[in-house]
């Protein structure tokens, strides 16, 4: 390894270029510390700035056969980091701003909760069983709950009697009872 230390940068990409395991650390050892200090500069993170480095030791290395470097490998590593960075913060303000336009867009209250929805579709759901009901009942049913009209003026309106009215709208709830039960057992 101390052989390593001795050769110019560009006799380390060379031996880089042919997959050479220490050549590679050499650079590794050479250039970590410093890359790791510039990063921390310009991210502001210890974490973060290892991993970028890290990152680009990687790629050196998972790419080392096509390395192409045509200036010095100092000022290829810098650039490197520099334009890893400068993904992140064009990443990270991309995230900005998505979070940005989905905070104004909860905030126009232009937005359906989950229990609204479940609302309309429980709405639509009454709906189709009361139109599924028979004539008579589903008549009854409608005056009852959409006109709002008691059991008597139900009864003088369709020409029967109370309890008629009566048994036809407890009918009609029976069946949206076992029917929207089911549907809210699968719902939720």
């Amino acid at each position: 390894m101390a052989k390593y230390s001795t050769y110019s940068d560009v006799e380390l990409v060379e031996l880089l270029r042919m997959e050479d395991r220490e050549a590679f650390t050499e650079i590794y050892d050479r250039y970590m510390g410093v890359l790791y200090l510039h990063a921390l500069k310009m991210v502001k993170d210890e974490h973060e700035a290892e991993d970028i480095v890290h990152e680009l030791f990687i790629s050196l290395w998972l790419n080392a056969a096509e390395v192409t470097i045509n200036i010095t490998l100092s000022a290829y590593l810098y650039r490197a980091i520099k334009n890893k960075i400068f993904n992140i913060f064009a990443h990270q303000k991309i995230k900005l701003t998505h979070l940005e336009s989905l905070q104004e867009y909860i905030n126009a209250g232009n937005w359906q909760t989950d229990e609204l929805m479940r609302a309309r579709e429980l709405s639509f759901q009454i709906e189709k069983e009361v139109s599924s009901m028979p004539a008579k009942m589903r008549e009854v049913f409608e005056l009852s709950r959409n006109a709002g009209l008691s059991y008597k003026e139900i009864a003088e309106r369709l020409n029967i009697s109370d309890k008629t009215v009566k048994k036809q709208i407890n009918n009609a709830l029976k069946i949206l009872r076992l029917k929207i039960n089911l549907f809210l057992t699968l719902l939720f």
